[in-house]
């Protein structure tokens, strides 16, 4: 009996083993931390435990900038993942990256339903001819956060109107009187108040629209509609009415933390705010000045997407292929989005959100949607697509620093940027063509 008993254990030994071997390992590289992080985590171990075909681990590879650049290296070295995330900006560089990426929709193969989308958030990642190249993991669109404790201690009104500059501006001047020390502050300022007050306002950030007509494109962002709005906000800043606080999203340590009043941010900033903030906060449209348009057109997205790298096996793929339909599933997709703040990339997630209530009890939640599905996109606003552009976001943090510091009006500033931007897209032009 003994001897059957451990004849049918090594039996069962070999079996697992050879399940275990049989199991296809993907490697997803990305670049979140804090709570974001341990979303990201949270959705590979729930695909990891909802089968048993595929394994996908997922890495931290530094911020933005520094994931990129460690997947551009891997692949140089064949070491590349099976997934990169890339920021937004990067978009030109994959797509030019001939031999390095495998466009999504032929790793999904012929059932992938790309009219699934939201149009306004696949748009970013498509060809020419509607394909999707990449996959839209986390697309984000800035908001106004506000600190309604902070304005009422102050004797204004939380449900203030802010939905236009003019109206900030007036909300910045008695916070100030108060003596609130950090009236407004800013994440992302390149990608804010340059990249998406240009398509909120209808006008162009670089000709061809915006580049997605071609390489030959030039800046534009120094027009008079940016200069007046860098130039407001850089007299706020001498003012002590804007702090700035980074390139990146340092304000927002000072936002959880209390300490600032208003603080245009990505609407991702949702899982952070909401799990720091020990006041009542609450999620405002981005303003717009009312002097440049009726109206506002709609903002653009942030965020980054999944690109497929090359040099991998087909077993490989169709784990990656399974692990983006799961990615893309109804009930995963709306809780990312209400966990995260980041926009739904379906349809059907948004539906879904809305019918369980989420916008309801959370208000505010919907307006990165609404912000950017309320009108048809134009060629000024449906986003970006500049090569090196990561380096150009570079020069015009540099501009916008002289600004706030008073070294530099907004129109000398903003010319330097457009000169020594275009430079880079030039370069980048003789590269690709």
């Amino acid at each position: 009996m003994k001897s059957t008993v451990s004849a049918l254990a090594i039996v069962a030994a070999m079996v697992s083993a050879d399940v275990a071997y049989a199991q296809t390992e993907i490697e997803f590289w990305h670049a979140f931390t804090g709570r974001l992080g341990e979303l990201v985590a949270e959705q590979v171990d729930t695909f990891n435990a909802s089968q048993s075909d595929y394994k996908v681990v997922e890495s931290h590879k530094g911020n933005y900038s520094e994931t990129l650049n460690a997947g551009i290296a891997a692949f140089r070295a064949g070491e590349q993942p099976e997934l990169l995330m890339v920021f937004e900006v990067g978009t030109a560089t994959m797509m030019a990256a001939e031999g390095a990426v495998r466009p999504v929709f032929e790793v999904m193969g012929d059932d992938f339903d790309q009219d699934a989308y939201i149009g306004s958030v696949k748009g970013y990642y498509t060809s020419p001819d509607g394909d999707m190249l990449s996959f839209p993991y986390n697309s984000s669109t800035p908001v106004l956060w506000v600190n309604r404790d902070l304005l009422q201690a102050n004797g204004i009104d939380p449900d203030v109107d802010l939905s236009t500059w003019e109206n900030v501006g007036e909300v910045l001047d008695s916070l100030a009187a108060a003596g609130v020390d950090c009236p407004l502050t800013t994440a992302w300022q390149s990608w804010i108040h340059l990249e998406n007050m240009s398509a909120y306002h209808d006008t162009p950030f670089a000709t061809q629209d915006n580049g997605f007509g071609g390489t030959d494109t030039e800046l534009a962002f120094n027009s008079p509609a940016q200069v007046a709005h860098i130039g407001a906000m850089g007299e706020w800043a001498q003012d002590g009415k804007f702090i700035y606080a980074g390139r990146r999203n340092e304000g927002g340590a000072n936002f959880r933390a209390g300490e600032c009043a208003l603080f245009t941010e990505s609407s991702a900033g949702y899982a952070g705010i909401k799990a720091e903030a020990e006041f009542d906060f609450e999620v405002r449209p981005l303003p717009y000045w009312s002097a440049l348009k009726d109206e506002p057109q709609n903002t653009i997205i942030g965020g980054a997407s999944l690109w497929v790298m090359e040099g991998h096996t087909d077993e490989e793929y169709e784990a990656v292929a399974a692990f983006l339909n799961f990615l893309s599933s109804t009930d995963i997709q709306a809780k990312w989005h209400q966990d995260t703040g980041y926009l739904p990339i379906t349809g059907a997630a948004s539906e879904a959100t809305r019918e369980m209530g989420f916008y309801d009890e959370n208000p505010g939640t919907d307006i990165a949607v609404i912000q950017m599905t309320a009108n048809e996109p134009t060629g000024n606003s449906k986003g970006l697509r500049l090569g090196s552009f990561d380096q150009i976001r570079g020069i015009i943090d540099e501009e916008l620093e002289a600004v706030w510091a008073g070294d530099k009006d907004a129109q000398a500033a903003l010319d330097s940027a457009v000169e020594r931007g275009n430079a880079l897209l030039r370069r980048f032009e003789r590269a690709n063509n």
